[in-house]
């Protein structure tokens, strides 16, 4: 069996790396004049192979993404599970003509055919909460499900040694930081010799997977369409990886996506935002000519606005950063006021239902939310923080 250090060499993904990351100090003229022929390369390679395209749509970037396309001439459709987004966002969405999607269907009803579909308690409840990052709730959703399939995982992520298959690395990147291996791998006490604790609560990435992930891969496969995305590598993650080995345009065997702007970083998105933001004052009834219904600005009111500091660097001042409401992946990087203080401020009943009682414990019957998660990762959640609640604050993004 090839291992995925033998597999990583045979394809030259080093080379593959190491290219990519030098597009990515090119200065913005250069980069813009790249996103342009990659985006039109992968629209040339659908028609050839019988491809439809579309924007998957959220916040900031991949609105300018959908502008941008356009201005080129790709009139691919833009598509979005819009209800998730701050309500700024949604009136950008509109503007536009972004078609608005629903949640993954849950289940269908046998006799009337009606669909009941995914809401967030419902996911939470049943799998878990996302927190941390996308790629360290994957690995604590393995090990609170343990199996023997997933055994060699398992101990990767307590140990860091990984398989036949992962080369049998000593000290893998699967690894956990041993501060959360501390709070939540205590279910491999026994198998390993460590003692770590059991969380009080279950953790998963699926939010993401029945909410946005597979309405958007539904609608695909029924417009027989892949996606143009926003995503940058200068966001890091797991996207990084993937975005510098397989570059900006990929067509495999079970995803097909480009990510034009795959080398921009914030600088080179804000730039062109400026640049799409008189692109749309110009071209406004074309996206929306039944309604005519125009936007002062194609920056969303939760990013405030884009303003130029004295050094040159460019900012919103408001967000930098948007995503799900109660995604809870990044919390614990960020500053206070955090994105649970600003809900407090702007629905103190909806902070109130997600805090205290979203979810109710499986062996008690006891109502409880995300002040148990936060409480258990040292968050203050609960205290009302001394900071000005206006200025500049972070959320982060997970597409």
């Amino acid at each position: 069996m090839e291992s995925v250090i033998e597999r990583m060499e045979r394809e030259g993904t080093a080379a593959k790396i190491a290219a990519f990351m030098e597009k990515e100090k090119m200065p913005y003229p250069q980069k813009r004049q790249h996103a342009i022929f990659r985006a039109r390369e992968f629209d040339t390679e659908c028609g050839m192979r019988d491809l439809n395209n579309h924007v998957s749509v959220g916040g900031l970037d991949s609105i300018v993404l959908f502008l941008f396309l356009h201005s080129i001439h790709i009139d691919a459709p833009g598509i979005s599970v819009s209800y998730l987004e701050d309500r700024s966002i949604q009136r950008v969405h509109t503007a536009l003509g972004i078609e608005k999607l629903q949640s993954a269907v849950r289940e269908v009803d046998p006799v009337t055919g009606a669909k009941k579909r995914w809401a967030k308690p419902a996911i939470i409840q049943e799998f878990g909460f996302p927190v941390l990052s996308k790629e360290i709730a994957a690995k604590i959703e393995l090990l609170q499900s343990p199996s023997e399939k997933n055994k060699t995982v398992r101990h990767a992520i307590i140990t860091g040694e990984t398989g036949e298959y992962g080369g049998f690395q000593k000290n893998s990147r699967m690894k956990m930081a041993q501060k959360w291996l501390e709070l939540f791998a205590g279910y491999e006490n026994e198998a390993e010799g460590v003692n770590y604790q059991i969380a009080p609560f279950k953790v998963s990435s699926k939010c993401c997977y029945y909410l946005k992930e597979k309405p958007c891969d539904d609608w695909a496969k029924e417009h027989n369409s892949v996606p143009y995305l926003g995503l940058m590598a200068s966001e890091g993650g797991r996207r990084a990886k993937a975005l510098r080995m397989h570059g900006c345009n990929y067509f495999g065997a079970s995803t097909t996506r480009s990510a034009p702007f795959a080398i921009f970083n914030r600088q080179d998105i804000l730039t062109l935002a400026l640049e799409m933001e008189d692109y749309y004052q110009a071209h406004w009834q074309e996206f929306n000519p039944d309604q005519r219904f125009h936007l002062d600005s194609i920056v969303p009111e939760i990013y405030g606005k884009i303003v130029r500091d004295p050094d040159g660097t460019l900012r919103t001042t408001k967000a930098q950063r948007t995503g799900c409401s109660m995604c809870g992946f990044g919390i614990h990087m960020e500053q206070r006021p955090h994105r649970f203080d600003l809900l407090r401020e702007a629905n103190p009943k909806e902070w109130e239902y997600w805090m205290y009682r979203c979810c109710t414990d499986e062996n008690t019957g006891e109502k409880y939310g995300w002040g148990r998660v936060l409480d258990y990762i040292g968050v203050e959640w609960e205290n009302r923080p001394d900071t000005d609640l206006v200025g500049q604050y972070s959320i982060f993004e997970e597409v």
